[in-house]
Order: structure tokens, then sequence, then C-alpha cells
């Protein structure tokens, strides 16, 4: 084995971006990233006309409607299809008053994150105890702590996830079943040779994909209630966070307890395209 091959951890296997915070996103082929992440993604994001506060599917009584659009980024504007079909624009008049009449509150369509934005999350054990019914309470927590100024993330610009991630949920579930979409990858590393939950071990490393792109992992990734719910066609299967609640509870960050994790979030320090294919290896 050459050290070249040594070093590789795997290809990217699928590349997804989600215009608009907490709605369905797309696949792409070939991307470029920044150090503000794909291009792209969580451009826009739904804030609460009644609290300023912004909308996410991790307080599912709320907002668990995102998850019945699905944004794509098109030439100067996002093009948003609800699920019987009808489009809107991010562009067009009466596009707020279109929106919230869908989800069931006040909303408008943004750009421009409120002054020191911030969501509601559920608590995941709260989701765990009644899966049937999405919990009431939920807790305020401020958006991109590992984010550059300006942007939606819940944390850090780019989040990761293996197939043997996604293949060890599979394995402990009881439909023997998983699926990448409920974990809301931007960069799905197809990793043969890996067993088991492999990225919980690459906090504070740095990665190289395709030629120029350089990330540094910089924290596990915890989940919430969004596993859960259903996505688009999907159904909701309370078994996406059981899973790592039993099998992958773990340390995101210093600052927090265990967590049920899933994939890693990163930052980055070297913009660059990436595509499908790509091999990708530690820097």
């Amino acid at each position: 084995m050459t050290s070249e091959e040594a070093g590789r951890l795997g290809t990217v296997g699928r590349l997804i971006r989600y215009p608009v915070k907490s709605m369905l996103g797309e696949d792409l082929s070939t991307v470029d990233v920044t150090e503000r992440g794909l291009a792209h993604d969580r451009r826009f994001a739904l804030t609460d006309r009644d609290t300023g506060k912004v909308a996410s599917a991790k307080h599912p009584r709320l907002w668990r409607r995102l998850l019945t659009l699905t944004a794509r980024a098109e030439e100067g504007a996002v093009r948003i299809t609800a699920a019987e079909g009808k489009v809107l624009w991010s562009t067009e008049p009466g596009v707020d008053e279109m929106l919230s009449e869908i989800v069931g509150r006040r909303v408008n369509l943004t750009d421009t994150p409120p002054y020191e934005a911030t969501l509601d999350r559920a608590d995941p054990e709260d989701v765990l105890r009644d899966a049937s019914e999405p919990p009431v309470s939920a807790r305020e927590g401020r958006l991109g702590g590992g984010s550059p100024e300006g942007t939606f993330f819940d944390y850090a610009p780019v989040h990761l996830l293996t197939t043997s991630t996604v293949a060890r949920i599979a394995a402990l579930a009881p439909t023997g079943t998983a699926e990448v979409e409920r974990y809301r990858p931007n960069i799905v590393i197809r990793t043969s040779l890996a067993a088991g939950f492999a990225e919980n071990d690459w906090t504070g490393h740095t990665l190289r994909i395709g030629t120029d792109l350089t990330l540094r992992v910089i924290a596990r990734t915890p989940r919430c209630a969004v596993p859960t719910l259903a996505h688009g066609a999907l159904p909701p299967d309370a078994a996406a966070l059981r899973v790592l609640a039993d099998h992958n509870r773990v340390i995101p960050l210093e600052s927090m307890g265990p967590q049920p994790c899933a994939g890693v979030y990163a930052q980055v320090l070297r913009p660059g395209p990436i595509q499908l294919g790509d091999p990708v290896r530690w820097a």
C-alpha cells in the first residue's frame, strides 16, 4: 500500500445542499465550496414574524411542515416546490404570505439572519420519550457558533457523513434501513473499508477533498428531532434517533455532555471545487 492509499479515507459519494434552511435539498454533481460552505447552501431561511426566531424543524411542533417543501437554487433565485407540486419563487411578490399559509405561521423568507439569530431545538430525550407526538417545549440556542457571521448554519458551514455510519445505523435499526436524507449532510463520503461510526475520531483532523478543498473537522454532530420526522415521501422513523441514543451517545463538544451523534461538522481552511468521485484523504 502506498502512502497516498494509506491516507485515503474514501471518495465523495453525494453532494447535497439546502438553499432554504430546514427544507428538503438538492443533489449536485459538482459544487464550489468557500468559507461559507457549499455555494448557495442555507442561502435563505424563514423567520417567525411573531418571535423573530429562525424557523427550524428542530422544533417539529412548529416547523415540521418545512420538510414538505423542496428548495433548488436557480440563477438569481430559489425555486420552492410544495408537496402537491405548486412552485414558488424566492423573488415573486407574495411569497411570504404563500409560505405562511403552507407552514401555518406568519413568516418572512430572508437571506439575512437577524442580529444574534436564535432558533428553538426540542430536547432529543423528549423526542425519544414519545416519538408519536412532537414535543411542545424547546430550548433556545444561538445559530452558527462555528460559522462565518451572517450565515444560517446550525453550527458550522460543512456537514460530513460517511456511508459506514449510515450502514451501521441501518444494521442496528429494526427495519434494517437508514436514509442519508434524514441526517441532512452536505458531503457523503463513501468509506468502503471503514466500519461503524468512522467519523467519531475525526475531530481536530484536517481533510482534503479533490485537489484544493481543505477542511478542519471541529465537532461531532449532535442529532435532534429532525431525523425522526417525515422528509417528503419518507415516513417518520423514531429509530433514526433511537439507534444513535443507544449505540453512539458521545460528546460532540467539550461544553456538552454525551449526545446521540452522527457525522461531523467542519470549517473550510482552503476553498475549492469538488465533484462526485473526488478522493477524500487526510491533509
